[in-house]
């Protein structure tokens, strides 16, 4: 155990149990709507991306703040969210891969839906806000969760009459385990991961996972579930992780050949470390340093299809706060877990560095406070959003907390922001990788090498100058850097923990 958090810990667990009549009781408390995305990278309007239609992200981002460097500190769901969840740092989490659950590592920390449900609030979730179903906190963080299934595909539907003009019902004795095999195979190709499955549904809307996650929200707000209470309301949005499936009509808005992407040269690799990669790209059937246009193109139209479907859902939440008149009580954070290879640097998916795989879209709206279509170029971290949401609320400060609020950017996109770099890693076998990065460069550290980009000149990361011998002094000041990020990072780690180099 940490007895240095357990002994901070239990004071504010005090004040916020203090709090509760008073924060009940304060009908100017604000409502708080968070929002994440599974595998969202910054393929969106709002992030500068101009070939993809996300109009909810548009008009919220008009009455709101964006953000254009913020970044994940863990480019893989589970760490990621732990660390969010929570503001720590991965390392301090203890959370290093999909598997560890964050209540084993540290069972005396406290969540941001545990936080604010023990602060008084009503909180309530839908989809995939921690990792999985079994690592939703339902009992501890919130007072109403639900987790979604798509309805079933068509294809299922064709292929069980096919099944059944051959064999008969699939009810019939003897018909179970051949019809369930069939069925399988029915739907392997759509619900596949590897390769991923990509392609129209043949649902509505309302009869996909994301659909339902939104309509449920809708609900909450128009029944007011939360009676006199403020809301914490998280909105779990599982798109566009894979399978990259959607309604047909989000498909037809991007046709294969007006598909653009920017090449990067057969040599790429000559001068990044090989730790850098992630060998993904393999089952997404591509080969590194080769480009396959036609297919980049199928799976960037499926991948930007799901975009504007989320869009599209969100919207109706959105939409739903201003018909209720809750829109100007409430506090809108509009985010993703982590960011997403679409082929850049030969790559797919995630678990990588580059900006691509760990910068996200991040909105924040603050009714009376954030400046209608702002947008700050500071330095933000995923793990800012806790103490940020605290103090927009009133509550009293968390000593467990790692990040740092960004009310005051809220309030004035030029103010002194005293982050100058994100900080973001990842694992390698028994190791990490480690990046730090501000508005011009950025530094990676690997088991095999180092990256340095000069971001100014090389936005897309292409061209590693950390062998450059004009580049010495500059390599030496970001590994000072890292030094005292790595530092900062595991000053709260649990007890217990296996060093990490």
């Amino acid at each position: 155990m940490n007895h240095r958090f357990r002994a901070a810990s239990l004071p504010v667990l005090m004040l916020v149990i203090l709090m509760l009549d008073k924060t009940s009781a304060d009908t100017a408390a604000p409502n708080i709507l968070f929002i994440v995305c599974d595998d969202l990278n910054t393929h969106v309007s709002t992030s500068g991306y101009d070939q993809i239609q996300t109009p909810q992200f548009d008009e919220l981002a008009g009455d709101a703040m964006s953000f254009s460097h913020a970044f994940c500190q863990y480019p893989v769901c589970g760490p990621s969210r732990a660390s969010f969840l929570y503001s720590l740092y991965p390392e301090s989490t203890g959370v290093l891969d999909n598997k560890a659950d964050i209540r084993q590592r540290r069972p005396n920390s406290i969540s941001l839906p545990r936080f604010f449900k023990q602060a008084g609030y009503w909180t309530a979730a839908v989809g995939k806000v921690f990792h999985s179903p079994k690592d939703q906190h339902i009992e501890t963080a919130w007072h109403e969760y639900h987790r979604f299934e798509n309805d079933e595909l068509p294809v299922v539907a064709e292929a069980q009459r096919n099944f059944e003009q051959q064999f008969g019902s699939v009810d019939r004795p003897g018909n179970r385990g051949r019809w369930k095999k069939a069925r399988q195979a029915a739907i392997a190709p759509l619900n596949a991961q590897t390769p991923p499955g990509h392609g129209p549904s043949g649902l509505r809307d309302d009869q996909h996972r994301d659909g339902k996650n939104a309509r449920q929200v809708a609900q909450w707000l128009s029944e007011k579930s939360f009676g006199e209470k403020p809301f914490f309301i998280a909105l779990g949005i599982q798109k566009p992780h894979v399978p990259f499936l959607a309604p047909e009509e989000y498909f037809d808005l991007y046709p294969r050949d007006k598909i653009t992407f920017n090449r990067d040269p057969p040599n790429l690799w000559d001068t990044i470390p090989r730790d850098a990669i992630n060998g993904r790209y393999r089952e997404f059937g591509f080969e590194l340093g080769k480009e396959d246009p036609p297919r980049r193109r199928e799976f960037m139209q499926a991948y930007h299809a799901c975009v504007s479907f989320i869009d599209a859902q969100i919207g109706i939440v959105l939409q739903q706060l201003k018909d209720e008149g809750l829109y100007e009580n409430t506090v809108i954070v509009l985010t993703s877990d982590h960011g997403y290879h679409l082929g850049d640097h030969f790559l797919w998916g995630k678990v990588t560095l580059f900006d691509i795989g760990a910068k996200v879209p991040l909105i924040i709206r603050v009714p009376g406070l954030t400046q209608p279509g702002s947008r700050s170029d500071a330095m933000v971290e995923l793990v800012d959003i806790f103490p940020t949401l605290t103090d927009l609320a009133g509550l009293p400060g968390h000593a467990q907390l790692q990040g740092t609020s960004v009310v005051p950017l809220l309030k004035d996109s030029r103010a002194d922001h005293s982050k100058k770099f994100a900080y973001s890693v990842v694992s390698r076998r028994d190791d990490l990788g480690y990046a730090v990065r501000n508005q011009h460069w950025r530094y990676g550290k690997w088991p095999n090498g180092e990256e340095l980009y000069d971001l100014d000149r090389d936005p897309h990361e292409r061209r590693n100058v950390a062998g450059a011998p004009e580049m010495q002094r500059r390599l030496e000041l970001m590994r000072s850097v890292l030094r005292q990020k790595q530092t900062m990072a595991r000053r709260n780690r649990p007890a217990g923990s296996v060093d990490i180099k």
